[in-house]
């Protein structure tokens, strides 16, 4: 299973490379089960997002350095703008002349300056954060879809089925109860690996915003999968009913 490993200040995260490689294990185990089935394409195509994943979640800890030189250049042009416009105030003829409305003026340009410079590199340094959390959100988009497709491969599988007799528009039984069984769990853990896949990016960042979304996805995986845990378990109640031969 997916081990936590050591992070900086004694925290801990997820470590990227053992989910992937349990990922790995679970695409192994269903299709080796269930060959050509949907699920194991499902699986196949998580085990491939997980390594997509992994990727950028490192990538979210970078710090986009073009933006950031920028950032650099507008403080030190402004700051040389600053000096350049108080060297030339000849402050000692303005004081000694009581010149006020020069001196008003050039302390007024001075703090436009420094005003505009500092919201300028605010606007700078806040567009990484932006367009971080947008492709995490876009990212965190396709893991919640993937969710939802799994939840849809069990929808049907209702254990409750070898209890009565088939209509004509009842779902096929073409697994025993042990398949079934194997079928549940391996959504399940697929569901849990989702949830995991999307906490490696609350390793990497705390955005407040792209904290909240990961929270949504681990609550959506947590719900489903207590519905498929629902129905193992009512298949483990029909297998201890069932009369022993």
């Amino acid at each position: 299973m997916a081990r936590s490993g050591a992070r900086e200040g004694g925290g801990r995260k997820l470590d990227a490379a053992k989910v992937v490689q349990t990922l790995d294990s679970l695409r192994a185990r269903v299709s080796e089960r269930f060959p050509d089935s949907g699920l194991a394409q499902v699986c196949a195509e998580l085990t491939a997002t997980a390594r997509t994943t992994a990727q950028r979640a490192r990538r979210l800890s970078r710090p986009y350095l073009g933006l950031r030189l920028l950032v650099l250049a507008i403080v030190v042009i402004a700051a040389g703008l600053e000096v350049g416009l108080f060297a030339r105030l000849d402050w000692l003829a303005s004081l000694n002349r009581a010149d006020s409305f020069g001196l008003a003026s050039g302390l007024e340009s001075a703090v436009n300056l420094i005003v505009l410079s500092g919201a300028a590199a605010w606007f700078l340094l806040s567009l990484e954060t932006r367009w971080k959390r947008i492709r995490v959100q876009r990212a965190l988009h396709e893991l919640r879809s993937f969710a939802h497709v799994i939840d849809m491969h069990q929808l049907t599988k209702d254990p409750t089925l070898v209890l009565g007799p088939r209509t004509s528009s009842s779902p096929a039984r073409e697994m025993s109860r042990f398949q079934l069984a194997r079928y549940l769990d391996y959504c399940a853990e697929m569901l849990a690996l989702t949830a995991k896949l999307a906490a490696l990016y609350a390793g990497e960042t705390n955005d407040a915003v792209i904290v909240s979304a990961i929270n949504d996805i681990e609550t959506l995986t947590s719900d489903l999968g207590r519905k498929i845990w629902q129905k193992i378990m009512i298949l483990g109640q029909l297998d201890e009913a069932r009369p022993a031969s």
